[in-house]
């Protein structure tokens, strides 16, 4: 089975053979990239001027599009609305980001806390997009 962007899924089973949700092989990411503030400066939507002439940071986009490139797949998930959807494609677009497709509408304010069946992994930016490393920290997780 394929994802509509052509990546291969894993169809699974539980105990009783009825069949789960699908998901991507292991060595296939699924990025969900913010854009402001993490692929560009940080534009409110109460700017949307801004939204066109804002500079992508350059490490940002060579290392999205190399992990592109790797197969993986890349959608941003921003909290641009539908009504700034042209002038966001366009300037991904115009930057050379590749990537598999845009959400829009996610919650304004952070603190976010994703809840979800599938294995979430969480990666705060802080500035400069960098090789990823693994780090034991402390998780809030639901009580067994």
């Amino acid at each position: 089975m394929k994802t509509k962007n052509n990546k291969e899924l894993q169809e699974l089973v539980d105990e009783q053979g009825n069949k789960l949700s699908p998901q991507l092989t292991d060595d296939v990411k699924n990025y969900l990239i913010d854009i402001d503030g993490t692929v560009t400066e940080d534009v409110p939507n109460e700017e949307p001027e801004r939204m066109a002439t804002c500079k992508p940071f350059p490490d940002a986009l060579e290392t999205l599009n190399k992990w592109y490139d790797e197969g993986h797949i890349i959608t941003f998930f921003t909290s641009r609305t539908l009504e700034h959807k042209e002038v966001t494609d366009k300037w991904l677009d115009d930057h050379g980001f590749k990537h598999h497709g845009v959400l829009y509408g996610k919650p304004r304010g952070g603190n976010y806390h994703w809840i979800d069946n599938h294995l979430v992994k969480a990666t705060r930016y802080k500035g400069k997009f960098t090789d990823l490393i693994t780090k034991n920290l402390d998780i809030e997780v639901f009580e067994d």
